[in-house]
């Protein structure tokens, strides 16, 4: 097991999940956030109470205020910043010569729906690019119970490289290529999570759920082949997998989000009463823009992205989905 030095950018509950995942093979992990109190609390408590509390870090998990102390030999680097944050993280990157960059955000840069690897391209153009996606909850990761996830890059090569890095008897990597079908499928899951939440709130029931799950899961094929993916990622990890995760279990701040909104909160108010980042929140404008674009029909996105917008209740977005007409199964 060779011992490298790895930068993790995001110290919420994922980037910490992944960084005591690294930490465990032995590597030199340094962890960043833009929130220096959080960062000044690490250091302090040895963990993450806030996000992934009574796990303890290990001594070579080494919470920095500032990227100047990372050590400019780092070549290996972990982004698990939000997606609307992910391009201007990336400024701090360019003080290194070498960047093996693996991004753990789910999404779309918000106003213009470029894909993740899209915007690495542009920010830091000589850098290699690694997607990390798949079903897995950071508490769960974070405890170290055992999880199988995916990495996907143009070069299998590259995906190979973090392959190695993050594979252990615990968090197990399954490595292809197609970056457009894993992150079409990261992303738009969190969309058909807020809708299961939804649903469930409001007290539809097991068959409404595994509906929505099949006709989610349709929707999002339609749109990740008209953007260039494959069939089969969808069937994997990236795709099926992440989407049963993020539907059915509570721990998703997705489709807990659901659950408020059917109980009646604002937006607003169930987003400040979960307390972290909830990606589906932003990218369910960012699907239904390319849905447009692209002329997908993509009814489940539309009804959530309705609610979202306060364009119409929960109840009149399942009444919408429910009066449509009956149609061929394709």
């Amino acid at each position: 097991m060779t011992t490298q030095s790895v930068l993790v950018l995001g110290a919420g509950s994922w980037g910490t999940a992944l960084a005591l995942v690294l930490a465990r093979k032995k590597n030199i992990v340094y962890l960043w956030d833009i929130n220096l109190e959080l960062i000044k609390s690490l250091k302090t408590e040895k963990t993450n109470m806030r996000y992934i509390p009574g796990v303890p870090f290990p001594k070579n998990i080494i919470p920095v205020e500032s990227i100047e102390q990372v050590p400019l030999s780092t070549k290996m680097f972990v982004n698990s910043v939000p997606c609307y944050g992910l391009r201007s993280s990336l400024q701090l990157l360019k003080y290194f010569s070498d960047v093996n960059l693996c991004i753990a955000c789910k999404g779309f840069e918000p106003g213009t729906q470029k894909f993740n690897h899209q915007v690495v391209e542009e920010e830091l153009p000589k850098s290699n690019i690694a997607i990390l996606s798949g079903p897995s909850f950071a508490k769960e990761v974070g405890a170290g119970l055992p999880t199988a996830v995916t990495i996907a890059a143009k070069d299998l090569s590259v995906a190979k490289i973090f392959a190695d890095l993050f594979h252990d008897d615990v968090f197990r990597i399954y490595t292809h290529n197609d970056v457009i079908g894993t992150q079409v499928g990261g992303a738009v899951k969190n969309v058909m999570a807020i809708a299961a939440g939804i649903a469930d709130g409001l007290g539809f029931g097991a068959n409404t759920r595994s509906a929505l799950l099949t006709r989610g899961l349709a929707e999002i094929m339609r749109l990740g082949l008209a953007l260039g993916a494959r069939q089969e990622t969808f069937m994997g990890l990236a795709g099926l997998g992440d989407l049963v995760l993020t539907c059915t279990d509570n721990q998703s701040r997705n489709r807990s989000l659901g659950l408020l909104l059917a109980e009646g909160l604002s937006v607003n108010a169930a987003s400040e009463k979960i307390g972290q980042a909830i990606e589906g929140l932003r990218t369910a404008n960012e699907v239904a823009v390319l849905a447009k674009k692209h002329g997908i029909e993509m009814p489940i996105i539309e009804q959530v992205n309705n609610v979202l917008q306060s364009r119409c209740s929960p109840h009149e977005a399942v009444k919408n989905l429910l009066t449509r007409g009956s149609k061929a199964e394709v």
